[in-house]
């Protein structure tokens, strides 16, 4: 627990903020914090699906929103969860500020949409606080340095957000609140007897984010292990011990397979026909890279035989899939055709201790040829290794991995009856 007088940053998602109730039990939540004696900065997200149906207002009126008015469209509905939130707040005898994003002092680059933050001038919120005063921002929005234009920060970008405000007033941890309890180790949608982790290093989060796990952003644990942030993960609706994010020194145990984590709202682009030369794969990246396009598994077959055209593929968001074909289409004469398939997806096996431990991928290629899975692409890192396969498979996969890797409430070692340390086990 923080001492007194910490600085707490607590942020509350779209779930937790959905209707009054949710809203009256999250200003229970900060309040309760505060009369434990801590400062308290409460980051909000938009009520429930009004993102969504704030996207949907834009596509009445046109079918290619123009960014800017998009981001000042969107930054409405975080906004609208802290007045309410402060008026709640303010019932309970609290006072209490909201501020947007910009009067927080989150500055961000000019990339609207998917903004990136830059800095964060936090002196407003600092004042705010020496005054007793309990401050709720309003997330996923911050200022462009350059034009001074509202800009958003992407999906789930309330929680770089949070993370960010953390890291600048020098919070004691930043408390993410969420409709689940914690970190698991798979998805328990898919995996009924997936278990909830106590501790997840900075590295194993980024992986899980990274692979399709969305109870964090992946950008809000980048900045957290930039910054030794500590995060806690836990549940709006039940006050009880969530996951940890820490420094892999602080999480001791060190298991072969700390999760599954899978994603099936991914796309692959195949560039047919691209010139064996220099230069040529920095050029289509580059390019996407410019149009803020994020690519993850990359492969490319070699040509055989002098002159020959090899063949590109990668993967992106099906979010950012036209967005991708555009620019390569941009590029002009760079090959002779592009294909998509948007019925991909993708399976991970993340733990820190892979890193000493061989036999893990092939253990994995060997439970899903098992299961008849075939496996089209393949990315790995020290502690990850990923595997595309057709997006309909995606949750046997998910559940046989998880199986053969005995990381289920099963698994958990006599001693250790509550399943809030994790097995080592062998592949």
């Amino acid at each position: 627990m923080p001492e007194r007088d910490d600085i707490v940053v607590m942020k509350f998602g779209g779930t937790s903020v959905a209707g009054p109730a949710e809203i009256k039990r999250a200003a229970g939540r900060i309040v309760a914090a505060r009369e434990a004696g801590a400062r308290v900065v409460a980051v909000l997200s938009a009520r429930g699906k009004s993102t969504d149906e704030l996207v949907s207002y834009a596509y009445e009126i046109s079918d290619h929103p123009d960014p800017r008015e998009m981001d000042m469209l969107l930054s409405t509905g975080e906004r609208i969860s802290c007045a309410l939130a402060s008026m709640a707040i303010n019932d309970m005898g609290h006072k209490a500020v909201s501020l947007t994003g910009s009067q927080a002092g989150i500055v961000t680059d000019s990339s609207h949409t998917k903004a990136r933050i830059v800095d964060v001038r936090a002196d407003r919120i600092k004042e705010t606080l020496s005054q007793e005063a309990i401050v709720l921002v309003a997330g996923f929005q911050g200022v462009s340095t350059d034009s001074r234009d509202v800009t958003t920060l992407g999906r789930g970008g309330s929680d770089t957000t949070a993370v960010a405000l953390a890291a600048a007033l020098g919070a004691s941890v930043c408390e993410i609140y969420t409709d689940v309890a914690g970190v698991f180790t798979a998805d328990p949608r898919i995996v009924p007897d997936a278990r909830k982790l106590a501790v997840v290093s900075f590295d194993e989060m980024q992986e899980m984010s990274a692979s399709g796990a969305k109870i964090l952003q992946l950008r809000s644990v980048e900045y957290a292990r930039n910054h030794g942030v500590p995060i806690h993960c836990r549940s709006s609706f039940e006050d009880l011990p969530g996951t940890l994010v820490l420094p892999e020194s602080e999480t001791m145990e060190r298991p072969i397979v700390t999760a599954v984590t899978h994603s099936d709202d991914e796309s692959r682009v195949t560039v047919v026909g691209v010139r064996d030369e220099p230069g040529v794969a920095g050029r289509i990246f580059g390019a996407l890279a410019d149009a803020n396009v994020n690519v993850d598994v990359i492969i490319q077959n070699e040509p055989i035989g002098e002159g020959a055209l090899a063949d590109l593929s990668f993967t992106v968001s099906r979010e950012d899939l036209t967005t991708a074909t555009g620019v390569i289409d941009g590029l002009g004469d760079i090959s002779n055709s592009v294909r998509t398939d948007e019925r991909i997806g993708k399976v991970s096996i993340v733990g820190a201790g892979m890193r000493s431990h061989p036999g893990v991928a092939a253990r994995v290629f060997e439970v899903l040829g098992e299961q008849r899975i075939n496996i089209e692409m393949i990315s790995t890192s020290p502690i990850k290794i990923s595997c595309v396969i057709a997006a309909d498979q995606v949750p046997d996969a998910v559940r046989a991995l998880h199986a053969a890797f005995e990381l289920g409430a099963d698994a958990v070692r006599p001693e250790d009856p509550t399943g809030e340390h994790r097995p080592t086990v062998s592949p």
